[in-house]
């Protein structure tokens, strides 16, 4: 397929970016509509069991440094070069408590009448299911901030911010060092945002490639 529109020319563009230009910073007003669309990313039965850590400070980048010790050293320039590090993660025990937050939310946005407050409620029954005879839901849940963040790596490609997804982190190191901001979520991916270095980043210049159509659409 070849069509061209604004959607498709920001997706030709976007790559992940291997060396950043540490000069650049990503501007407030950019921030916000990348961290609102953040907000509003779909998830199932609307459980967003996710927290996003930003690491931006010189003290975090330094906390998060520490994190490559052992592996991983080939993501670390990312720390200090891109302009901020976000930390996905996820909730490993979405209960019933949780889910409340998301319908009291519902019944303040006026998504929901306060009397079918308990009725509401209904949607857990699918996260039962997807809940271990320990209360573990890090499969389901993990699975939504996926989801999260393929919104995110869209949202940057249109705003023309750069971007490195990086499951190449030490979740050990990464999970201990940010225990208190994480509060007993999961975080086993990170996205380093920021602008590529024209001169070093190589992946900006090789043509994008991608399968074709055919070999993964089956239209029936």
């Amino acid at each position: 397929m070849n069509e061209k529109n604004q959607i498709i020319e920001d997706l030709l563009w976007r790559h992940t970016t291997k060396k950043y230009d540490k000069a650049r910073k990503i501007p407030q007003e950019d921030l916000n509509i990348l961290f609102e669309a953040m907000r509003l990313s779909a998830s199932s039965i609307n459980s967003q069991p996710w927290k996003f850590v930003v690491i931006e400070s010189d003290e975090a980048k330094e906390r998060m440094n520490k994190t490559f010790a052992h592996k991983f050293q080939t993501n670390q320039p990312h720390v200090f070069d891109s302009s901020m590090i976000i930390l996905f993660a996820y909730n490993p025990h979405y209960s019933r408590d949780d889910y409340a937050e998301v319908v009291d939310k519902g019944i303040k946005d006026k998504r929901t009448k306060p009397e079918k407050r308990e009725s509401a409620f209904g949607g857990m029954f699918f996260a039962e299911l997807n809940t271990d005879e320990s209360g573990d839901t890090s499969a389901w849940t993990k699975a939504q901030t996926y989801l999260a963040l393929g919104n995110t790596l869209h949202t940057l490609a249109r705003l023309k911010i750069d971007s490195t997804p990086m499951e190449g982190i030490d979740t050990d190191l990464v999970n201990e060092e940010f225990k208190k901001e994480l509060d007993g979520y999961q975080c086993d991916v990170a996205l380093a945002i920021g602008y590529h270095h024209i001169e070093e980043d190589y992946n900006a210049k090789l043509p994008k490639s991608r399968r074709e159509h055919k070999s993964i659409f089956v239209h029936i």
